[in-house]
C-alpha cells in the first residue's frame, strides 16, 4: 500500500507489500522497518544495495538549502581527502571530530585541531566530541546556535563515523522527544534523510553516510567488524622492527619491513585485534592477499582504511599484504 510514513530508525519509506524490498514492515502502523527491528533486537544486518550516487544526490539537496551543516569525522578513521565533501556542499560548516574517547587521553585536543587546520578544508568552526562520554556536547549545542541560519541543521559524513550516535545523545540531552536512530558498526545503517526535532528552534536532519569502498569493513565478516570497531580507549602498542622483520594483524593484513634502520611502529587500532610477529614468507594467510610496497617518510602514519593507523617514526619501505579492495595510504602523523 502507498503511504507517506517513514522508518524512524533509518529514514526509509515504510511499505507492507513486498518483504524483499527496503522499508518492509508486516504492520504499517509500526514506526520502524523490519530491517531496523532485526538489527536493534537481534543484531541481524541486511545488506542494502543503494549506491553512492543516491547518497550524493541527497548531499546536493543539502547544498540547495544553505542551512548549517555538521560534518562528522571519525578521529580514528579520517578520510584520505577530507576536502571531498566540498564537491557536494558549500554550506556553512562545523567540523565535528568524533570518538574522542577512543584516542588516548594523553593526546592534546588543541594539537588535533591544529592538525586539521592544515588540511585545507574550509569550515566556520571545529570541535572535538565524544557522544558516548558526553564530552563537549554542551559546547557543540552552543556552537550550533551560534552559527545556524535557520532551525534546520544537517548532519553529514561517511558511514560509521558516529552521526546517529551523536544525534541520539543530543535527543537524550536536550529534547523532550523520545526518539532513537538505529545505530550499528555496519555500513549504510541510515538510508534516507531523517528529521529530528530537538526544540521548536532546532531540528537536526540526519543523512545517509557516503560509503567508502576502500574501507576494510566492506570486506570482512560481522564478527570481525565488531573486533575492528574499538569500543574503548586505545592502548597504543609499539613494536621495534629491524629490516626483514614482519607483523601479521589478525589475519587481516601483514607488514614486512624491507628497508630502513631499526624503527618504531605504533599501532592505533582496536586492542581486540591480535598482532603477531611472524615470518611473512611462511605465513599461510599471506598467499590470499596482494602485496603493495609503501614508502613512508619521517613521522608519518601508515593508514589502513577502516582499521586505524600505524605511526612510524623514521623513514621506511614496507611491503603491505592486504586485500586489493582495501585502501592504504600515507599521511603526516596525527599524533
Amino acid at each position: 500500500m502507498d503511504n507517506e510514513k517513514y522508518c524512524i530508525g533509518c529514514g526509509v519509506k515504510l511499505q507492507d507489500s513486498n518483504m524483499i524490498y527496503e522499508g518492509y514492515t508486516p504492520d504499517i502502523s509500526n514506526d520502524i522497518c523490519s530491517r531496523c527491528f532485526k538489527l536493534r533486537n537481534y543484531g541481524d544486518y541486511q545488506i542494502t544495495t543503494k549506491s553512492n550516487d543516491e547518497y550524493i544526490e541527497i548531499l546536493k539537496s543539502v547544498n540547495e538549502t544553505k542551512d548549517l551543516v555538521l560534518y562528522v569525522v571519525d578521529l580514528l578513521n579520517i578520510e584520505k581527502d577530507i576536502k571531498m565533501i566540498r564537491n557536494y556542499i558549500t554550506n556553512r560548516l562545523i567540523l565535528v571530530l568524533t570518538k574522542r574517547d577512543i584516542l588516548p587521553r594523553s593526546v592534546n585536543d588543541e594539537k588535533i585541531k591544529e592538525y586539521f587546520s592544515n588540511l585545507g578544508l574550509v569550515y566556520q568552526d571545529i570541535i572535538i566530541i565524544s557522544a558516548n562520554k558526553n564530552y563537549n556536547m554542551d559546547e557543540l549545542l552552543f556552537m550550533i546556535k551560534k552559527h545556524k541560519s535557520s532551525k534546520n541543521v544537517y548532519v553529514v559524513g561517511h558511514t560509521n563515523v558516529g552521526k546517529s550516535t551523536l544525534i541520539n545523545k543530543m535527543v537524550q540531552n536536550y529534547s523532550e522527544e523520545k526518539y532513537e536512530l538505529t545505530i550499528s558498526p555496519l555500513p549504510s545503517t541510515t538510508l534516507n534523510k531523517i528529521n529530528i526535532k530537538l526544540t521548536d528552534d532546532l531540528t537536526l536532519i540526519d543523512t545517509p553516510g557516503l560509503v567508502d569502498r576502500g574501507s576494510i569493513v566492506n570486506y570482512v565478516s560481522f564478527d570481525m567488524i565488531k573486533k575492528i570497531n574499538a569500543k574503548k580507549e586505545i592502548d597504543p602498542i609499539t613494536y621495534q622492527l629491524k629490516k626483514g622483520q614482519s607483523l601479521v594483524i589478525d589475519g587481516l593484513f601483514g607488514i614486512n619491513y624491507i628497508e630502513g634502520d631499526k624503527n618504531s611502529f605504533t599501532f592505533f587500532m582496536s586492542n581486540d585485534l591480535d598482532i603477531e610477529r611472524k615470518d611473512i614468507n611462511k605465513s599461510e594467510m599471506i598467499s590470499n592477499l596482494s602485496k603493495r610496497t609503501i614508502e613512508v617518510g619521517y613521522h608519518q602514519d601508515l593508514v589502513i582504511n577502516g582499521l586505524g593507523f600505524i605511526k612510524i617514526v623514521d623513514k621506511a619501505i614496507c611491503d603491505i599484504y592486504l586485500s586489493n579492495n582495501v585502501e592504504v595510504f600515507v599521511r603526516d602523523s596525527l599524533i
